[in-house]
């Protein structure tokens, strides 16, 4: 039996017949193209493509579940987890790369107040009386 999914997963044929391949192809194999990018671009990047990848083949497999054996649907649904999985842990990069951002940033600011005190009140009066003016036209 032909068991053709279409987008994201590579096809290999084994005993005569035709299977859906391994999924989990690397995450940043785009080379040239990847380094026109900064990483975290480049993880949003990826993480949407997988997602649609997987969006795709979750479809082709729905609309042919009922002509797969049992065997061919474990195969499928093992790749759909190891691709489900790269996403996650591609996810879960981007939410630690968003944290140490944040973290680095409530630093910088914390040390600059530290720095100049009297600079940071008068910033913050400034702000305090553009943002009353505007709500004060409204």
């Amino acid at each position: 039996m032909n068991t053709n999914y279409t987008s994201g997963m590579n096809e290999s044929t084994t005993n005569g017949g035709t299977t859906a391949g391994a999924v989990g192809t690397d995450l940043y194999d785009d080379g040239a193209s990847m380094n026109q990018q900064p990483a975290d671009q480049q993880s949003t990047s990826n993480l949407r493509s997988e997602l649609s990848n997987l969006k795709s083949d979750l479809d082709a497999l729905l609309s042919r579940a009922s002509t797969l054996s049992d065997t061919e649907l474990k195969d499928a649904r093992d790749r759909l987890m190891n691709q489900f999985n790269s996403m996650r842990q591609t996810a879960q990069s981007m939410a630690g790369q968003a944290s140490k951002q944040l973290s680095h940033g409530v630093d910088v600011t914390t040390d600059y107040v530290k720095q100049k005190p009297l600079q940071s009140v008068a910033i913050a009066a400034g702000v305090g009386l553009l943002v009353g003016a505007l709500l004060r036209r409204q």
